[in-house]
């Protein structure tokens, strides 16, 4: 005699990171926008983002710091968290050179999977590093063998397959040319690396589109177009660019917001003059989702009074 059970199984959900890793190979390409705090986090997801960039440079900014790695691993864990905790699209974070070496990357990897990080970026310059952009900036490269090294402590951390092990090529930045960014991309794609971001401070996209052309492996490839934004999304298509990040414009905007108002509003005999220029308490209260809050709250109630506990 056969015992038949009636199981009803939890219908699968596939995590994050495994839908950030099927995006990543579709015919689209994949945007992300950057974020600094729960509630940039919170606003990418809203306007539709497919993922949100947990950036060491708004980080640190928000820190009033520089962008040459001051902050700890633990401080960057913290602000990506967060950002999890917000969210439920995606959160890619920016580990900068993985806080170390490859016991470093170890560490890190585990406790940002564990947090709920769908995947982590790390780039192939020395620590300390310095950002790519600041002009006369600190941007020796490390060896490839040193990254490579990195990238497969990474991949042995990891728990979930799926966890996104990005590898950030620092090589045009640096200036040591497009064959050695080729080199070291097919390195870091041989090691196991899940996306390439390819990096360059140029003002057009033109390093981008040869290093597109010029590209052999098939591995995703990754750009984040801060100096040559006039590209286009159709363009980033056609090289087979599989995903954008803007990393930064969420930050610049808010700081240009904020700065310009305070200097009107030290000078103003009245702040109602400002109004249109933010956002209502309303808007506020929905993005902190308190209008949910109080719909539970009334549920709660009359919960009580089926009870018996209110009249």
């Amino acid at each position: 005699m056969f015992l038949i059970l009636n199981i009803n199984p939890r219908k699968y959900q596939m995590s994050n990171s495994e839908i950030l890793q099927k995006k990543l190979h579709q015919d689209s390409i994949v945007k992300v926008g950057g974020a600094f705090d729960a509630m940039s986090a919170k606003l990418v997801e809203n306007a539709g983002f497919d993922a949100v960039w947990a950036g060491s440079f708004a980080i640190s900014a928000t820190h009033a710091l520089p962008d040459a790695s001051i902050l700890t691993m633990t401080e960057f864990l913290n602000a990506s968290s967060i950002m999890v905790n917000a969210c439920n699209i995606p959160i890619i974070a920016d580990c900068d050179t993985g806080f170390g070496g490859p016991s470093n990357v170890t560490h890190m990897v585990r406790k940002y999977e564990s947090a709920g990080i769908s995947s982590i970026c790390i780039e192939d310059q020395i620590f300390p590093k310095q950002n790519s952009l600041l002009e006369g900036g600190q941007n020796d490269l490390l060896s490839e063998k040193e990254f490579v090294a990195k990238i497969l402590a990474a991949k042995e951390a990891r728990i979930d397959k799926d966890f996104l092990i990005m590898a950030r090529v620092e090589a045009l930045i640096s200036g040591a040319g497009m064959d050695e960014a080729l080199t070291r991309a097919t390195a870091y794609e041989n090691a196991g690396a899940d996306a390439i971001l390819i990096h360059s401070k140029q003002k057009t996209p033109d390093e981008i589109f040869e290093f597109t052309e010029l590209w052999k492996g098939t591995t995703p490839l990754v750009v984040v177009p801060t100096t040559y934004d006039t590209v286009k999304i159709s363009e980033l298509v056609s090289h087979n660019i599989k995903m954008v990040i803007y990393a930064n414009q969420t930050l610049r905007t808010a700081h240009m917001a904020m700065k310009e108002l305070l200097q009107k509003m030290i000078k103003a005999e009245s702040i109602s003059e400002f109004d249109e220029e933010m956002s209502t308490m309303q808007q506020i209260f929905e993005l902190q989702e308190m209008y949910n809050l109080k719909n539970k709250e009334k549920e709660i109630e009359e919960e009580l009074k089926k009870l018996g506990y209110i009249s």
